[in-house]
């Protein structure tokens, strides 16, 4: 089940965003990042979204969704998805990139656009392009992944029109 966040449910998102950021793998954010700063950084204020994937009482993933840039880039979205360690592969990860489709298409954004899909994260480049995104560059070397080097960050989009 999807819904929106709410405040009471930080202490089950605070693990997952955890966990991702200090595993260094899939997203370019600090891992000294304090449980505060992430908290800012990840619930997001209105207009934009922030969601939990749950099964039962338990988060087992998070998302956010916002415009990608301000002024004359607000008609296109973007976003952050995070599937707790104990649900990857399970279909979660699918739930939330939907659920964000599906927010985008209500909210009259004309595309999608995730501006840095670690290369090496095939699991989440195969999702996204079953679901019809498309790479549109990769900055090479532009992500320091702790096993595979320096690999590259993928620009993604998905057109809404």
């Amino acid at each position: 089940m999807i819904r929106e966040a709410r405040d009471e449910d930080w202490p089950g998102i605070w693990p997952i965003v955890h966990d991702v950021v200090t595993e260094q793998e899939t997203f370019p954010y600090d891992p000294a990042m304090s449980e505060r700063d992430a908290r800012r950084a990840w619930l997001l204020a209105p207009p934009a979204r922030v969601v939990v994937a749950l099964d039962g009482d338990r988060v087992t993933g998070t998302a956010n969704m916002y415009a990608n840039r301000p002024g004359p880039g607000s008609h296109v979205a973007s976003g952050s998805l995070m599937v707790a360690k104990e649900a990857r592969g399970t279909g979660v990860g699918r739930a939330l990139a939907t659920d964000l489709i599906a927010w985008a298409r209500r909210s009259g954004f004309a595309a999608i656009q995730f501006n840095a899909v670690v290369e090496v994260n095939v699991a989440a480049i195969r999702l996204y392009e079953s679901l019809g995104f498309v790479t549109l560059g990769t900055a090479p070397g532009a992500f320091r992944h702790p096993s595979a080097g320096d690999v590259g960050l993928r620009i993604m989009w998905l057109d809404l029109r």
